[in-house]
Formats: structure tokens, C-alpha cells, sequence
């Protein structure tokens, strides 16, 4: 291929991922408020603002994945961050504009603490410590006087007006005749500000260096690459991504209780990325999608929902082991 070809070719490329993310923006920002505002169906709002939310935690999931981590722990920090957020608000008068990166920071500090002596361990040794997290933080939620025990928090308020030098940025949730659309377009943005923080990040010199530590991590370490401060780092943006998601559904539901994320919530954050694809940013998004409809369209089978559930997870890792956004490389030809 002559370098002019290669450069046609580069260029169509990016004009088609453009052409995408703008169709991909139209359709969550227009077309979804459209359509439900057409047919009445409000309540497709709550739903869709789930999927969002619950993509942005599997987004830190697959960065931790990204440097050759698996980790089941997601719920933990989602769990964490949603109390932090709570607490701040009910008991502290905090504004819950500013405990939104308040939460998402304590988690980032709380996962440094634990993953620097974890991160050292490989492979499924990693894995299995990070499954316990998400109880460990439940029992601890269950055990605080500051977290009201098993009774939990509840009456936490809607989100109040983001104002910046008397400009009213974000209205008061409580004065909006349609909150639940208001939560849609937080979360909506959220998500889309989530997946292009990561895109960013993997497409940087921070991001080849991570992928290194996927593939040799002594290698990278022989040519002078501070791996354990890299684990360390992404494992703590992984967090952060969790406690953010984690203190948005705080807000929505307006209660946390210990059971508001366990172990099986750390599990699906996994599945999300398998089933979207490992190799792809936006993997998690895709995956979170599909799993969270396909799990509501299965309650037609009743008693055979969950058995035809995981027969349908298990079929599609072994059709398609890279995740279903490995269909675009098999239409590209690419292998």
C-alpha cells in the first residue's frame, strides 16, 4: 500500500468514526427523547438512565482489564461512592454537584490503599481478592452507625440548582416537571464524557504504555517503565469511574441501603466488557446495553429465564470470544 493510499484510507476512516460518534450523539440527545416523548413512555427513562450509569462503572472495569487485571470488585466502589455521596448531603448539607467528584475521589484514594499491595498479584489471584470486595464493603455499610445500618439512608433529596457566578447552569431537580428526563441528560452526558475520557486515555502515551503492561509486564519494567505506579493509577481512575456511577443512582432512587450493589452487580460490570468486546473502548457501553434489555425481554420465559440467560452468554463467548463489536473486523475483513 502506497503512502497516498494508506493516507485515503486513514482519512475515510476517521471520517467514518466521526460520522458515527455524531450519529451516536444525535440519537442519544435527540432521537430517544423524541421517541419517548411521542409515545408517552416515561418510564423508558429510568431505564435508559441505568444503562448509561451502570456503562460508566464497566468503563472503569475495562480499563482495570486493559492492563491485564480482572477485576470483580466494581461494586464495591459503586456501593462506596453512593454512601460517600449520601452522607455529605443528609448529614454535612454538602450541594450534590460537589459530591459527585467528592465520591468519586474517596474511591480513588480507598482502591490506591487496597491496590497497592493487591495489584501485585496476577491472574486470577487478583481476581478472587477483588470478589470479596464488594461483600466487605456491603458488611461495612451494614456495620457503621454513619451509614444507619441495614435501615440505610433515605429522604436524600433531589439535586439542587449548579449555578456558577449567579448563572444557573442546572436548574433545581425539584422544580423540573419531568425529572426523569433531567436524570436521562446527566447521566446521558456522563456516559458520553466517561467513554471519551477513556478514549482519550488509551489513545495517549499513558495508554500504550498500559497496553504494555497487558502484554510483558517485565518487559515494560526492563526498559523503565513504572509499573506498579501505572496499575496503581488506572486502578484508581477504574474507581473513580465507580463511585461517580455509584452517586448518580444515589441521587435517582434518593435512598442506599448495604444491598444496593453486591457481588452479583461486580459480576454483570465484568460480563459487560466480555460481552462488548475487550479490545474495544467502547465495548463496556455495547455490552451493558445489551445484557441489561436482553435480561428484561428473557422475563417472558419465567422459571427459564436465567437457565436461557447464561446459555445465550455462554454461546455468544464461544461464537464470538472478542466481544460482538468483533463483527465490524470480520465485515473489514481484518481477522
Amino acid at each position: 500500500m502506497t503512502d497516498q493510499t494508506q493516507s485515503i484510507a486513514q482519512g475515510r476512516s476517521s471520517t467514518t468514526r466521526l460520522a458515527g460518534v455524531l450519529a451516536f450523539l444525535l440519537a442519544v440527545f435527540v432521537l430517544v427523547p423524541a421517541f419517548i416523548a411521542l409515545t408517552g413512555r416515561w418510564d423508558f427513562y429510568y431505564t435508559l438512565t441505568s444503562v448509561a450509569l451502570l456503562s460508566v462503572a464497566a468503563a472503569g472495569v475495562w480499563l482495570t482489564f486493559y492492563i491485564g487485571r480482572i477485576n470483580i470488585g466494581q461494586g464495591a466502589y459503586a456501593l462506596t461512592g453512593g454512601y460517600v455521596s449520601a452522607i455529605l448531603i443528609t448529614q454535612y448539607g454538602v450541594s450534590f454537584w460537589l459530591t459527585l467528584p467528592l465520591a468519586g475521589l474517596f474511591c480513588a484514594l480507598v482502591s490506591v490503599v487496597i491496590g497497592l499491595p493487591i495489584l501485585r498479584l496476577r491472574g486470577v489471584y487478583f481476581a478472587m481478592v477483588t470478589l470479596v470486595l464488594t461483600e466487605v464493603a456491603r458488611l461495612t455499610a451494614l456495620a457503621l452507625p454513619v451509614t444507619n445500618g441495614a435501615k440505610g439512608i433515605t429522604s436524600i433529596p433531589l439535586p439542587g440548582e449548579l449555578s456558577i457566578f449567579g448563572l444557573t447552569i442546572i436548574p433545581d431537580f425539584a422544580t423540573l416537571a419531568n425529572p426523569k428526563l433531567a436524570f436521562y441528560l446527566m447521566a446521558a452526558v456522563l456516559m458520553v464524557v466517561t467513554y471519551l475520557v477513556l478514549w482519550r486515555i488509551v489513545n495517549s502515551r499513558l495508554g500504550h504504555l498500559c497496553r504494555s503492561l497487558q502484554q510483558n509486564e517485565e518487559l515494560s519494567a526492563s526498559i523503565g517503565v513504572n509499573t506498579a505506579m501505572l496499575r496503581v493509577l488506572a486502578y484508581a481512575i477504574s474507581s473513580f469511574f465507580g463511585g461517580l456511577a455509584g452517586a448518580i443512582f444515589v441521587a435517582i432512587s434518593q435512598s442506599i441501603y448495604p444491598s444496593s450493589f453486591v457481588v452479583q452487580d461486580s459480576v454483570n460490570f465484568m460480563l459487560y466488557c466480555f460481552l462488548g468486546g475487550l479490545g474495544y473502548v467502547f465495548g463496556p457501553m455495547l455490552g451493558t446495553l445489551l445484557l441489561y434489555f436482553g435480561w428484561d425481554l428473557l422475563s417472558v420465559a419465567k422459571q427459564y429465564q436465567l437457565l436461557i440467560y447464561s446459555g445465550a452468554l455462554i454461546a455468544l463467548m464461544l461464537v464470538l470470544p472478542n466481544g460482538v463489536l468483533s463483527l465490524l473486523d470480520r465485515k473489514g475483513g481484518r481477522k
